[in-house]
């Protein structure tokens, strides 16, 4: 079944039967508990189950929480209490579900996320009347590539990074574009990023702002010892590259979203490419990516 034919089935759950939420929090996080116990109370009042993963449920007392994985299964609709960045976690944990999420922010207003904890109950009754959409999102499957070891896979939403290990010096590494070579660069790094992820990292260094719709990938050098090693934006059907290229600088460190952290020899290769899920991400009505880079961009106009 393909991915809107899918979301269709959702709604159509929705329409017939009592949806279910799956909620995932940041239990760290200052106001969680708040946020929590207002979302139940809200998902009740307009009559959606609500079920929690493990970490979360411990946070309210409840003793039935489920995996990740476990979750995203039984769920209808996820929703991820936190920030940006818990749901990003989140997504590792959740296995990649093509199911809808909605981030609500505890705190200021996110790119991910859908609305802010003090619009708990404007989220639950959109979730009732299905006063929402979904923003398809690309992710990123990336291969950590050794010579004798089968491939280390992972997903990401924001971007892939190769950069500099222990060292305070810059490094020097390769980035290739379909079998090309694209560049040698003298840099702290090197990232590779979505669309969703030009508002991240890849911002940060230096790199263009990017709408989440369009079909793109972004080259973005950190911190280039020349300064004519600018971004570069690819179609999103590339397969891009990444390698060190001096064995004597010692290992560089590999990420995705900030996670999964892995040391880089010399020969290994780092392999970036579409990933054939993508993420499912809640609007609600009113809001839109256009809105949330005028709040966190701090944009006036003239």
């Amino acid at each position: 079944m393909g991915i809107a034919s899918s979301l269709q089935g959702w709604d159509d759950v929705v329409r017939t039967q009592r949806m279910k939420v799956g909620i995932v929090a940041n239990p760290p996080k200052a106001g969680a508990k708040a946020a929590l116990k207002h979302l139940g109370e809200a998902l009740d009042a307009v009559g959606i189950e609500r079920i929690y993963e493990k970490a979360t449920a411990g946070v309210i007392g409840e003793s039935d929480g489920l995996t990740g994985l476990e979750l995203a299964e039984a769920a209808d609709l996820l929703a991820v209490l936190g920030g940006d960045g818990t749901m990003l976690n989140a997504m590792a944990r959740l296995g990649g579900t093509s199911k809808p999420i909605a981030g609500i922010n505890i705190g200021t207003l996110g790119f991910l996320t859908s609305c802010k904890d003090d619009e708990i109950d404007a989220f639950a009754e959109a979730l009732k009347v299905g006063g929402y959409s979904t923003s398809r999102r690309t992710l990123i499957a990336v291969r950590v590539i050794r010579e004798g070891e089968e491939p280390r896979e992972f997903t990401a939403l924001n971007e892939a990074v190769l950069a500099r290990g222990q060292t305070g010096r810059l490094v020097s590494l390769s980035a290739s574009v379909n079998g090309e070579l694209l560049n040698h660069y003298r840099a702290d790094g090197i990232i590779v990023a979505t669309p969703t992820g030009s508002t991240a990292y890849s911002l940060s260094a230096g790199g263009p702002l990017i709408t989440p719709a369009a079909g793109v990938f972004v080259i973005t050098p950190i911190c280039p010892h020349t300064l004519s090693q600018r971004s570069l934006i690819v179609d999103d059907e590339a397969v891009i590259e990444l390698s060190p290229d001096d064995t004597s600088e010692g290992p560089m460190l590999f990420t995705v979203d900030g996670r999964d952290c892995v040391e880089i020899q010399a020969m290994d290769r780092i392999e970036v490419r579409k990933a054939a899920q993508e993420l499912n991400l809640v609007r609600l009505e009113g809001r839109s990516f256009y809105a949330a880079l005028r709040q966190k961009l701090n944009w006036r106009g003239g």
